[in-house]
């Protein structure tokens, strides 16, 4: 069993700590929330455990339909043991509906369904503002190469076909989502973290936010939220 480090790194959302075996890191899930480019911050209570149990079942159903990513195994309530990978700085963002900053940039109204997903890459730069980009960004700036831009490309359609059929059924709209990749041995695995703090989810039915979206937009109510996702995910 791996035992827990020293800390090497603490994010916005996450602590990672080194752990006896080199290859794999342990990852922490903290209750701070941020928004907003770090401007507004706060405390979602127990917002850590909750994302870490999210994120341990999506990680395993992704895996289970063929999906590599970073994920080992669950340890504990907000900790989760993962490989150790370099994360390549371009984020991926899969729109199904129109919402956040794509109602923004292109003054739609929120809420219209996309014929066809849409697929964002944002330069993962915080002094940047992770600023929009395109694939000759990425090659010119030698972010990844053209191999492994296609493959992320491809896993993230795929996931997305996953992650939309599984929450249809527990009667959730993944209206769109945030993906991190890195490099682990040779292979591009899916990393970082897949909750509420990374996707905006909707009741099917009443189409009430259940996300982080309740924290930016002071909507209240907010561990509800967390937790009745959890509950759906879970159950």
């Amino acid at each position: 069993m791996a035992k827990k480090g020293k800390k090497i790194y603490e994010g916005k959302a996450k602590i990672l700590y080194e752990t006896n075996r080199h290859s794999f890191l342990i990852q922490e899930f903290k209750d701070d929330a941020t928004a907003f480019d770090a401007t507004k911050r706060g405390t979602i209570k127990e917002k850590g455990i909750y994302n870490n149990k999210i994120s341990t079942t999506l990680f395993n159903l992704l895996e289970e339909k063929g999906v590599a990513t970073h994920f080992v195994e669950q340890l504990n309530d907000r900790e989760m043991l993962i490989k150790r990978v370099e994360i390549i700085p371009v984020e991926v963002t899969i729109r199904n509906i129109v919402a956040g900053g794509m109602a923004k940039l292109l003054g739609l109204e929120e809420g219209i369904h996309l014929k066809t997903p849409v697929l964002e890459f944002h330069y993962k730069n915080d002094a940047l503002h992770d600023p929009l980009i395109n694939e000759y960004h990425i090659y010119a700036l030698k972010l990844a190469t053209e191999n492994e831009l296609k493959q992320i490309v491809k896993k993230s359609f795929i996931i997305n076909t996953i992650l939309t059929k599984f929450f249809d059924k527990i009667n959730l709209v993944l209206v769109d989502f945030k993906l991190e990749f890195g490099r682990f041995r040779g292979r591009v695995l899916l990393a970082d973290e897949i909750s509420p703090d990374t996707c905006r989810l909707w009741d099917k039915k009443t189409h009430e936010k259940l996300d982080k979206d309740r924290f930016r937009r002071d909507l209240g109510k907010i561990e509800e939220a967390y937790q009745e996702v959890l509950k759906r995910v879970t159950t």
